[in-house]
């Protein structure tokens, strides 16, 4: 299951704040070398707001092993203060209906087999997370074989709104929106074979029907 971490509800999960920035400097400083602010092993940035929602996956110990971070772009975002230049082909995103996700990651030093299950249900907690808070469109920036295999690969189609763009480390990225709708949902849990949804909520129980 997938935790939906929010500014309000995040005493009720202990250390799990700390947990979150750990693993993303794990991921982003100590394995791909992001030029970002760290703290005693904890990567953050701006965009670490009370406006910022969590979507976890922690292992039977407690310990974070899968996350993604989501903001709505009505206020300051990465894409639009960063890289403006990456989305040509819309509109400056600029709503709270829209929303970028970011920081999406998985231990690397889990099974494949696991690592597999937790991307799944991370895209799949995004979906479910954004149909029942009326979100349209999510959006983010990513290398294309990177949108195939998180993305596309686990059932939810994405649409390029900018071309392809070399970064200043050599990297290749492109901005893209997921549409949000419940017929991307169920070809979601279709895809990974999921028959219930996998957000931790209270309020989830019979929220979607899979087809």
């Amino acid at each position: 299951m997938i935790e939906e971490i929010t500014y309000e509800n995040i005493h009720l999960y202990g250390s799990i704040l700390p947990e979150i920035h750990r693993l993303r400097h794990e991921c982003f400083v100590k394995r791909q070398n992001y030029d970002v602010p760290s703290y005693k092993g904890m990567e953050y940035d701006n965009y670490d707001t009370p406006a910022t929602v969590y979507l976890v996956w922690r292992g039977n110990d407690g310990k974070v092993h899968g996350l993604s971070r989501l903001s709505p772009t009505d206020r300051p975002y990465m894409i639009k203060d960063i890289w403006p230049y990456m989305i040509t082909k819309i509109p400056m995103p600029n709503s709270d209906k829209i929303i970028e996700s970011t920081r999406f990651c998985v231990r690397d030093s889990l099974d494949r087999k696991l690592r597999k299950r937790i991307i799944a249900e991370l895209v799949c907690a995004g979906l479910e997370y954004s149909l029942k808070n009326n979100i349209t469109d999510n959006i983010g920036v990513m290398p294309p074989l990177i949108w195939k295999f998180v993305f596309i690969n686990s059932g939810w189609p994405i649409e390029y709104i900018g071309d392809v763009v070399q970064l200043d480390d050599g990297a290749k990225v492109v901005a893209a929106r997921m549409p949000v709708n419940i017929e991307n949902l169920n070809n979601v849990y279709e895809v990974n074979g999921f028959n219930n949804p996998v957000l931790s909520t209270a309020d989830n129980n019979n929220l979607y029907e899979v087809i």
